[in-house]
């Protein structure tokens, strides 16, 4: 299944991933892909709300990992964009992605291993506010998932 929404600015993508995060549950796998500035990082804030992490949350493009346990459950920021060169992919990853919590990951075409079971979340960069954010998943546990969530967001 495939949904699309288009937002207007950094406020509604936070909307857009809040209302999603409501949804998911542990262990779920949320790969994001997009284009410098598109919005992942807004996106992670939106999940970040909705699991009540009061913490700043930002890009851990040079921590790789950055890990939230104030909220409602376990919150796992993963941006692979240094693990481009596949040297050092062993760094204990795959437990994170197998544990109790939400993983979001940034460049998950860096690690394929780790984004099998994902919620594919695309964004793509249509003006400088605007953005096209495209969810997709051919598994059960997502489909249900974005048809609530296209529900809610209709609303």
């Amino acid at each position: 299944m495939k949904v699309s929404f288009k937002s207007k600015g950094e406020e509604e993508t936070k909307k857009i991933a809040f209302s999603l995060a409501e949804l998911l549950f542990p262990s779920s796998v949320v790969a994001l892909k997009g284009p410098l500035g598109a919005g992942k990082t807004q996106f992670a804030k939106g999940v970040a709300s909705a699991l009540g992490i009061k913490e700043s949350v930002s890009s851990p493009t040079f921590n790789i990992l950055k890990c939230y346990f104030s909220g409602k459950m376990p919150f796992y920021h993963i941006d692979a964009y240094r693990l481009e060169d596949g040297i050092n992919i062993d760094i204990g990853l795959e437990e994170v992605v197998e544990g109790d919590g939400i993983t979001l990951i940034e460049w998950p075409e860096f690690v394929p291993q780790l984004t099998k079971k994902a919620l594919q979340v695309q964004f793509q960069i249509i003006s400088d506010t605007e953005r096209k954010i495209t969810l997709e998943s051919d598994l059960i546990c997502y489909e249900s998932i974005l048809s609530v969530l296209e529900e809610k967001m209709k609303l």
